[in-house]
């Protein structure tokens, strides 16, 4: 008997976005999903506990592809930190972009603070981040002594809500080509650096995080 179909992560991606793209809504249950596509429902369990997680590692797995796709670049000696994590985020949202109809359906009204989708991208971008050199970002090289040496996580936190500020800017953007969201994103990508710089600026960051939090956990 001819064996059921191979079936891997990324098949399950493409096959569980199809879905939603045609049908509008989740699949019925796994059982059904795996049928339909025929390959055993076990075998989906080899890779995702559910529909959610599918959801959930998506922005994930476009994040990934971006930054090995930016490495071909980003791995020469002559390209700085920051024009790393430009090539990156570029990248990443061209593939966005590619993929707009899934993304919008899957994030809805879901702001990126909301644990249902921001936790495993998250960690994922806090990955990335610690892979660049703060030292060589010119505006680093010009701050004051306790600017240079910011603790690790204040300047991931940072980076994080500009990320996400990006990604609903991109939710909302509709310029052609979106591409008032790649000016958004150079001209931004170092106010998380400015404001931490002068103190009083410091302090209303600070409670804007809080503030930014709060009004994510309540929507």
């Amino acid at each position: 008997m001819e064996k059921e179909n191979l079936i891997t992560e990324e098949k399950i991606f493409e096959l569980y976005g199809d879905y939603i793209l045609n049908h509008g809504e989740r699949p019925k249950n796994i059982y059904r999903f795996a049928k339909e596509n025929k390959f055993e429902e076990k075998d989906f369990y080899n890779y995702f506990s559910s529909f959610e997680q599918i959801e959930k590692s998506m922005l994930v797995n476009l994040f990934d592809q971006s930054v090995a796709l930016a490495s071909e670049v980003n791995n020469s000696d002559e390209i700085t930190s920051k024009e790393k994590l430009l090539n990156v985020y570029f990248i990443f949202f061209e593939n966005m972009t590619m993929n707009r109809s899934l993304v919008l359906m899957i994030l809805g009204s879901d702001k990126l603070h909301s644990p249902k989708l921001s936790n495993h991208l998250k960690e994922t971008h806090r990955n990335f981040i610690k892979t660049l050199d703060f030292n060589d970002f010119e505006m680093i090289k010009k701050a004051k002594e306790d600017m240079k040496n910011l603790h690790e996580k204040a300047r991931e936190e940072a980076l994080w809500i500009h990320f996400v500020s990006s990604i609903e800017f991109w939710k909302k953007d509709t310029s052609p080509s979106f591409e008032k969201t790649d000016v958004f994103i150079e001209k931004t990508v170092d106010t998380g650096f400015e404001l931490m710089d002068n103190e009083p600026l410091r302090k209303v960051i600070d409670l804007g995080k809080f503030l930014f939090k709060e009004k994510f956990r309540k929507s």
